[in-house]
């Protein structure tokens, strides 16, 4: 039998057109009042006092590492297993990418090892809540504390997950969160990043806008910036997903229960993710022997999978010296993403488990 199941599924609905159809109507396209509504009901969910709405999580983290003054011959320190945005970021600015190994059970970033990767020339820290999973946050921020560093959150996969100290996100200088289609509510293309400090959320907004301390009376020129705006027409999908957020935790917080209970005797490991005290699976992550086996039956049943992206260590132009990362390693070979999203359903999960304990 060959099925249809797409690895990931998201929706739109009447609401998110009739609300795009009537900032069209009144003018409202680029960056404007829909854009602040929108900023505002963020920093109402987040509880935070600055949301800055940008053209993508990756424009975020670049505006993030312009706001603290990253400079040629700093060094960033970055987990070795994230997507390839965050060491990008860092390497667009002329800074140097260190990263360093992720947890033994988790692709979540070792505060263990943060400490030792630290010399005179570190600038700041940025770990990454990889599918909503938590870094240890008190340790980074200690660490950071003790070096006079910063602390840059990339919570791109992270938006609505929560560890004891409320929202992953909130509990750095800056935190980074996309909405591009694959993330837990999205605007097609999008992101934006929030912080409690007034003089970086300055410089964030000036950053979007080439600079410019204030767009209706530019007097002067701050500092650098481009154009990272964000748009009206974005902010209007944005208000209307952002009220299905509560519905798509839960949702995704059950396909995960699914899979980790019907998978608990296959060859396919879940990766752990902490639902019961708040994180949020965005993505149904495992590892398997055999990945590459896996991914052509699974294709050959109309089953979408996707394979982990590789680890940081392997892209040569960032000229990372060469070192072991084992644990990164196991989830840069093994890990695959089975179907997942806000709007998969769970008889597409049965039918996964299905095949997978048919062969198993």
């Amino acid at each position: 039998m060959t099925y249809q199941i797409n690895w990931w599924r998201t929706s739109f609905g009447e609401e998110e057109i009739r609300r795009v159809a009537e900032s069209i109507r009144t003018e409202c396209v680029s960056q404007g009042k829909v854009t602040r509504e929108f900023e505002q009901k963020l920093e109402d969910f987040l509880q935070v006092r600055h949301v800055v709405a940008v053209a993508s999580g990756s424009v975020a983290l670049l505006s993030a590492l312009m706001a603290i003054e990253t400079k040629p011959g700093d060094e960033v320190i970055v987990p070795n297993r994230t997507w390839i945005a965050t060491a990008h970021a860092v390497k667009l600015l002329g800074a140097k990418v260190i990263p360093v190994d992720v947890e033994v059970d988790r692709p979540i970033i070792d505060a263990n090892q943060v400490f030792r990767a630290i010399t005179s020339r570190t600038r700041a820290i940025i770990p990454v809540h990889m599918n909503g999973r938590s870094a240890d946050m008190r340790r980074i921020r200690e660490i950071a504390k003790q070096n006079h560093l910063f602390v840059i959150e990339d919570a791109a996969q992270a938006i609505a997950s929560k560890n004891a100290d409320g929202f992953l996100g909130t509990q750095s200088d800056i935190g980074c969160f996309s909405l591009s289609v694959a993330k837990t509510i999205a605007t097609g293309q999008g992101g934006f990043a929030v912080t409690n400090n007034d003089s970086l959320a300055e410089k964030l907004r000036s950053i979007r806008t080439h600079g410019v301390e204030n767009v209706k009376d530019p007097g002067k020129w701050v500092m650098a910036g481009f154009n990272f705006r964000f748009t009206d027409v974005l902010a209007s999908i944005g208000i209307e997903q952002l009220k299905r957020l509560p519905e798509r935790v839960h949702h995704l917080q059950e396909l995960y229960r699914v899979y980790e209970t019907g998978l608990k005797d296959s060859p396919f490991e879940i990766i752990p993710v902490d639902i019961n005290n708040g994180e949020v699976p965005v993505y149904n992550e495992f590892v398997v022997n055999n990945r590459q086996y896996w991914i052509n039956r699974f294709e050959k049943l109309g089953i979408e999978t996707r394979p982990f992206y590789p680890d940081i260590n392997q892209a040569d132009y960032l000229e990372i010296p060469l070192r072991n990362y084992p644990n990164s390693m196991k989830y840069g070979l093994n890990g695959i993403y089975l179907p997942s999203g806000p709007s998969q359903s769970i008889n597409n999960l049965l039918t996964v488990i299905s095949e997978i304990n048919k062969i198993s």
